[in-house]
């Protein structure tokens, strides 16, 4: 990563959300303050929002821009990660609108907090802040960290009694993996794609996760995803359209947004994750 840069940008914070699509509004954040923020890597989604959640400083994004003008391949994750590590971001919640793949056990308006991805991407801009010189080969066999999953899977069972969050604790108890597929998009998938994902039992599909994660792994930044499930992609009474990921998510907005600013406070000020250390073994 390019440590010369001396640019510093005039709010700092501890915690950094991605706004996904039509979650677009941080009311939650007390005393909030807009500013621009200056990468390497160009300009970051949109202005970036600071404020308070109780007696935490957070950072917010929206990933595909206030007005939803930029489409998932087009999303500039390096500048939009970037951003958040010079304020001195140490871990990103990314709520995003997926469809369940698995709509027998998997349905609308269930959240889903994955651990594993699979990356169907194809024509992004480098994932990477390595591109020559120094070069880093961070380990991404876990992408999602475990300390902030655990905090928010039993924060969520408490706070949303009556939203069924996968895995549940019989799901857990069974050793069940939950694994986002991100296509390239702004296509959804055909059905035979769709179809191949299920059978490999994977359990949600979207557009963004895997680029944001990785990029987070490679800035030592703690990355968690909430799939909020919009559609139940080609399969069911509610299959996918831009329409219907729209609705489902202004319905879900009220409680993803619940689920944050409830669970902010309790995430511990220092962390016991390996996120923060994984360039001591990673760079050439």
């Amino acid at each position: 990563m390019c440590a010369s840069v001396r640019y510093r940008p005039p709010e700092t914070a501890e915690i950094g959300i991605f706004g996904g699509t039509g979650n677009y509004d941080p009311s939650y954040l007390q005393d909030a303050k807009q500013f621009k923020v200056y990468t390497p890597y160009g300009p970051p989604s949109d202005l970036v929002t600071v404020g308070w959640v109780k007696d935490r400083k957070v950072a917010f994004l929206p990933r595909h821009g206030r007005h939803h003008t930029i489409p998932p391949y087009r999303v500039n994750y390096r500048a939009n990660v970037w951003a958040f590590k010079t304020m001195g971001v140490t871990r990103i919640i990314s709520p995003a609108a997926v469809g369940s793949l698995q709509p027998e056990f998997i349905k609308p308006y269930e959240f889903v907090v994955v651990d594993q991805f699979f990356d169907r991407t194809t024509n992004r801009r480098s994932l990477s802040f390595y591109e020559g010189g120094v070069v880093g080969h961070v380990p991404f066999s876990d992408p999602v960290c475990p300390e902030l999953r655990r905090i928010f899977l039993d924060s969520g069972r408490r706070v949303l009694p009556d939203v069924k969050i996968h895995p549940t604790p019989e799901e857990e108890a069974e050793g069940k993996s939950f694994t986002y597929v991100t296509i390239e998009g702004p296509r959804f998938s055909t059905r035979a794609e769709s179809l191949f994902y299920k059978s490999l039992g994977f359990s949600v599909v979207g557009m963004t996760a895997v680029s944001e994660a990785y990029l987070a792994r490679e800035a030592e930044i703690c990355f968690l995803s909430i799939a909020l499930i919009t559609d139940t992609d080609v399969y069911g009474l509610m299959p996918v359209t831009a329409e219907r990921v729209a609705k489902s998510m202004r319905e879900n907005v009220a409680n993803v947004n619940k689920l944050i600013y409830e669970t902010i406070p309790i995430i511990p000020r220092e962390r016991k994750c390996g996120c923060g250390t994984v360039l001591d073994v990673s760079l050439y």
